[in-house]
């Protein structure tokens, strides 16, 4: 195969075209934000915060979400026709094409966050092969479909992008009971960096981000079903185990997913950034 040195004029001449087109679109005042972007899981939680972010450094933005309900706040937005919504499963090639096509007239294909999630514990003495395997596929399918539809749509473009990945501080710290989860996770750590490096030569960069405990609507909803001692518990005990003292918010996240889709993160790819408040390091895991 030939290759050609990275800092051949070929190179740097196609390179900079095709970031002078993808940048003729929209562009923010916050992180150096253009185009638009795929938020899969947008509805809620990290996702939502995402696409808010983006909305509020200038890009367009198309929300996936599986349940309906986890959209309404998307209408009358003040964005306007900047945030459009795609009700869906993000596992579904069909959705995410249809979600892509939805961006791509409203600007040029930028970025894609793969953020969907379903938490569901299982045991491997317990649960059939089949079924963790089944678990398994909830959490990287729609990773493994968003990530290519993103790569075939800027290759078809000739126009740079970014994906970034959400992943786990599982990955690395497995709790008790979350096999499905943890196995994902790793699988999609591993995923992002094998795209790295096989599209980073065509201007694709992919990236993910691995938090700790978000205080999202699940975790609130987590600590409204115990009784006041026992959230009390848990809310210190979660302290303890992010040396920063607490769980993040959803806008920390989100604010470390932006950057790494943003051109400010040019040089960045292949890598995991932890979100974590410093859990990894402590590694105080498990959970009790």
């Amino acid at each position: 195969m030939r290759r050609r040195a990275a800092g051949a004029p070929g190179f740097l001449a196609g390179h900079r075209d095709r970031r002078e087109r993808g940048s003729a679109a929209v562009r923010g005042e916050g992180e150096n934000v253009n185009g638009s972007y795929v938020v899969t899981g947008g509805g809620r939680g990290i996702g939502r915060a995402v696409v808010e972010r983006l909305l509020g450094d200038g890009g367009a933005v198309v929300a996936i979400e599986l349940d309906p309900a986890a959209l309404d706040w998307t209408a009358g937005h003040p964005a306007g026709p900047r945030l459009a919504a795609v009700v869906g499963d993000a596992a579904d090639e069909a959705v995410a094409g249809r979600a892509a096509d939805v961006a791509q007239e409203l600007a040029p294909l930028a970025g894609w966050v793969n953020n969907a999630a379903v938490f569901r514990d299982a045991s491997i003495h317990s649960a059939t092969a089949r079924e963790v395997l089944d678990l398994i596929a909830l959490n990287l399918d729609g990773a493994v479909v968003g990530c290519a539809t993103a790569v075939r749509r800027f290759l078809a473009a000739a126009t740079p992008g970014a994906i970034v990945n959400v992943s786990s501080h599982q990955a690395r710290q497995a709790v008790v009971g979350c096999l499905p989860y943890v196995t994902a996770k790793a699988a999609m750590e591993g995923m992002t960096r094998a795209l790295a490096v096989e599209y980073g030569p065509r201007g694709i960069r992919v990236n993910a981000v691995a938090p700790g405990s978000v205080d999202t609507e699940r975790y609130a909803e987590f600590l409204g079903s115990r009784g006041p001692d026992e959230a009390a518990l848990v809310e210190r005990e979660m302290a303890l185990l992010h040396p920063i003292g607490r769980v993040a918010r959803p806008e920390e996240v989100a604010s470390a997913i932006v950057h790494l889709l943003s051109d400010d993160a040019a040089f960045i790819t292949g890598a995991t950034v932890p979100v974590d408040g410093g859990r990894t390091v402590l590694a105080r895991d498990p959970e009790g």
